[in-house]
C-alpha cells in the first residue's frame, strides 16, 4: 500500500513539475526541445460517456512493406483484379517533437491487393525529403501545415534568431492522395511537389517539381480526367503582380523520354476578387465542356503565410474564414480557355470535395458537399482529435457539418433576360437562379438530401462511378456519414429521390468508399463498394470491407492484423 502511495504522490509531482515547465515554454520557446514526452501508452482513450474516443486512430504506425495475407470473411467477388491504394498521415513526431494538426503526420501508402478472392495487404512511408530530413535529425526539421518547425536547439542564440528571417521552405509530404499523369501513379498534396510511386510495390521514385514545367505554385490532389488520359487541375501562382488560380491542362501520353509534366499548360488563369488574400480551394468541377471552379470565403492572407515563420506562427495561421463575402462560381470553357462572362455567387459557405458536374439545357449542374461555417481546419488538430469524454463531445459540437447541395448555373444570361425570375428550366432540380438589377446571378442550392438526414451527422469524401458518369447526368453517389470527427458510416444516396442506404457497424470508421464497376456493366451502381474500416479497439483488426454498391450488402470483408490509422483519399487500379 505504501509503495502505490508513494508512486502515486511521485505520478503527482511529476505532472505538477512538467505543467510549471510546459508554462514555461510560452517564455522560452526552445524548452520543448529537452521535455520528455509522456509515454504514449499513456494516452488517455476511454470515453465514459458520449462519442467513442478515436485517438489511436491518429497515432503513429509501423510501416508493413512486405505483403502479408488478409483473413477473408464472406466473398470476395473474384472479378475484381487490382490495387485498391490508399494516402494518409501514419507519423506523427520525431523524437520529442510532435506535430500539431492532423494534416501533418508523414504519409503512409496503403495498398490492398484483390486476386480471384483473396486480398494481400502492405504499407510504406513515402521517402520524401520531408520525412528522410525528419528522420535523420530525430526532431521536426520542415515545417508542416499546422507546425513551424523550431530552429536547430544546438545552434546558438543568434542563429536561431537568425533563422527566422529565412523563408519557409515549401514540405513535400504528398500525403493526400494518389493521382494518375500520362498512365504514372503519383503521391500528391496541394504544394508544389508530387512523387511517382510504383503501385505493385509503393516504392518511392522520383520528386516532381510543379514549378519546373509550369508557373504555379503548387496543384490540388483532386485531378479530373478525360476518356483520352488528358488531365486537368487548377493550380495558384503568386508574383509580384498578385496571385491568379490557373487552370492546368496535361496531356495524355508521355513523348518519346520526356518528363511527365512535359506539355502542361496554363488553359486560363482567374483574377482573385481580392490579390492579397485568394480563396483556398481543395476541388473544382468539370462537365463535357466546362471547368467550374468555386471562389469561397475561406482566405488565404498571403502575407501572413510569407512571414509564418518571422512571426512563430503555422500556415494555418494565415487561413481565415471571411463569411462577410459571397461565394462565386466560375465558369470556364475547358476547349478554349475563354472565362464566361457571367457572375454567378450564393451566400458563403465552403466546400472541400465536388461530387458531380453536368450540363443541361443551357445550364451546368453542379453538386457539392458544402459547410456553412469555414472553420472546420482549425478544428482538426491532434489535441483536439485525441480527447475523450466530455471534452471529445464539445469539440464535435463545434465542428460545421458538410451536406450535399446543388446548383443550377443558367450559362446564356444577357441584357435580354427578365430580372427576378427563377432561370432554372430543370424539372428535375429545385435549385434557383435568378438574374438580379445588377446582371448578377444569385443562386439557391437544392438539398440533395431528405428531412432528417442531418442525423447521419453530415457526408464528406463523396464518390461516383466515375469512369462513365463523371461530367454527365447521374442518379448516384457514396459517401462517408460523419456522425463522428471521422466517418463512422457509409452512404449511398440517390439524387433522384433523396432516398439513401448506409451502412454502420459500432465502433468501426469506414474511410472514403471506392466504386469498382462490374465489367461491362450496363447499370450506373453495378459494381461494389471498397472501403478501408478501422476501429480504436486494440482487440478489432481493420479490414477491407466489399459493399454491393446496389444493395449496400456487405458481401465480404478481408481483416488485416496491423494496426491503421484512418486516412484521406485513394483509387482503385485494375490489372
Amino acid at each position: 500500500m505504501l509503495t502505490k502511495i508513494l508512486l502515486s504522490a511521485s505520478s503527482l509531482l511529476l505532472a505538477h513539475v512538467r505543467h510549471f515547465l510546459c508554462s514555461l515554454m510560452q517564455f522560452i520557446p526552445g524548452l520543448k526541445h529537452y521535455l520528455p514526452s509522456p509515454p504514449r501508452e499513456q494516452i488517455p482513450c476511454h470515453c465514459p460517456k458520449g462519442l467513442q474516443c478515436i485517438s489511436p486512430l491518429v497515432q503513429t504506425v509501423e510501416e508493413t512493406p512486405q505483403p502479408i495475407p488478409a483473413k477473408v470473411k464472406g466473398h470476395i467477388p473474384n472479378w475484381i483484379h487490382g490495387n485498391l491504394l490508399r494516402n494518409g498521415p501514419g507519423k506523427f513526431e520525431f523524437g520529442n517533437d510532435n506535430y500539431n494538426h492532423w494534416f501533418d503526420g508523414m504519409a503512409l501508402l496503403h495498398q490492398f491487393q484483390l486476386e480471384k478472392g483473396t486480398v494481400t495487404y502492405r504499407s510504406r512511408f513515402l521517402q520524401s525529403s520531408s520525412y528522410l530530413t525528419n528522420s535523420h535529425h530525430n526532431r521536426i526539421v520542415v515545417s508542416e501545415f499546422g507546425t513551424l518547425a523550431m530552429p536547430d536547439p544546438c545552434k546558438s542564440v543568434f542563429e536561431r534568431f537568425m533563422a527566422r528571417f529565412e523563408m519557409p521552405q515549401p514540405s513535400d509530404n504528398a500525403s493526400v492522395n494518389y493521382v494518375l499523369y500520362k498512365g504514372d501513379y503519383y503521391v500528391s498534396n496541394e504544394n508544389v511537389f508530387m512523387y511517382r510511386v510504383d503501385p505493385e510495390t509503393l516504392e518511392t521514385k522520383e520528386k516532381v517539381d510543379w514549378s519546373k514545367f509550369i508557373a504555379v505554385n503548387g496543384a490540388t490532389a483532386h485531378p479530373h480526367y478525360e476518356p483520352d488520359g488528358t488531365t486537368y487541375n487548377m493550380g495558384n501562382s503568386y508574383g509580384k503582380h498578385g496571385s491568379s488560380y490557373n487552370i492546368i491542362q496535361v496531356p495524355p501520353q508521355k513523348s518519346g523520354c520526356g518528363a511527365v509534366l512535359e506539355g502542361a499548360k496554363v488553359l486560363c488563369s482567374i483574377t482573385p476578387r481580392d490579390k492579397a488574400k485568394p480563396s483556398y480551394y481543395h476541388s473544382f468541377g468539370m462537365t463535357e465542356n466546362y471547368i467550374i471552379f468555386i471562389e469561397q470565403p475561406i482566405k488565404l492572407n498571403l502575407l501572413q503565410i510569407i512571414t509564418s515563420k518571422l512571426r512563430g506562427k503555422a500556415i494555418l495561421d494565415g487561413i481565415s474564414w471571411e463569411p462577410q463575402y459571397n461565394t462565386y462560381f466560375h465558369v470556364v470553357d475547358k476547349h478554349t480557355g475563354e472565362v464566361l462572362p457571367g457572375q454567378w455567387y450564393t451566400k458563403p459557405f465552403v466546400t472541400f470535395h465536388q461530387i458531380n458536374a453536368f450540363e443541361d439545357s443551357g445550364c451546368v449542374v453542379l453538386d457539392l458537399c458544402c459547410q456553412d461555417d469555414g472553420t472546420s481546419l482549425a478544428m482538426y488538430k491532434l489535441q483536439n482529435l485525441r480527447r475523450s469524454g466530455e471534452g471529445l463531445d464539445k469539440v464535435y459540437a463545434s465542428v460545421p457539418r458538410a451536406f450535399p447541395r446543388r446548383f443550377v448555373l443558367p450559362l446564356n444570361v444577357d441584357s435580354e433576360t427578365p430580372v427576378g425570375e427563377n432561370l432554372n428550366p430543370l424539372p428535375y432540380t429545385s435549385a434557383q437562379a435568378v438574374k438580379e438589377a445588377d446582371g448578377k446571378v444569385w443562386c439557391t442550392h437544392e438539398n440533395l438530401h431528405p428531412e432528417g438526414f442531418e442525423k447521419v451527422g453530415g457526408l464528406e469524401f463523396p464518390q461516383i462511378n466515375y469512369s462513365r458518369y463523371n461530367g454527365r447526368r447521374y442518379r448516384y453517389f457514396y459517401g462517408c456519414g460523419f456522425g463522428h470527427l471521422v466517418g463512422d458510416s457509409l452512404i449511398k444516396v440517390d439524387v433522384e429521390t433523396k432516398n439513401f442506404k448506409i451502412w454502420q457497424e459500432d465502433g468501426s470508421y469506414p474511410s472514403e468508399p471506392v466504386f469498382v464497376p462490374v465489367p461491362n456493366a450496363t447499370a450506373e451502381d453495378s459494381g461494389v463498394i471498397l472501403s478501408v474500416v478501422v476501429s480504436p479497439a486494440e482487440n478489432r483488426s481493420a479490414f477491407l470491407l466489399v459493399l454491393d454498391a446496389e444493395t449496400f450488402r456487405e458481401l465480404g470483408r478481408a481483416e488485416v492484423a496491423v494496426r491503421m490509422p484512418y486516412g484521406f483519399h485513394g483509387i482503385f487500379t485494375a490489372h
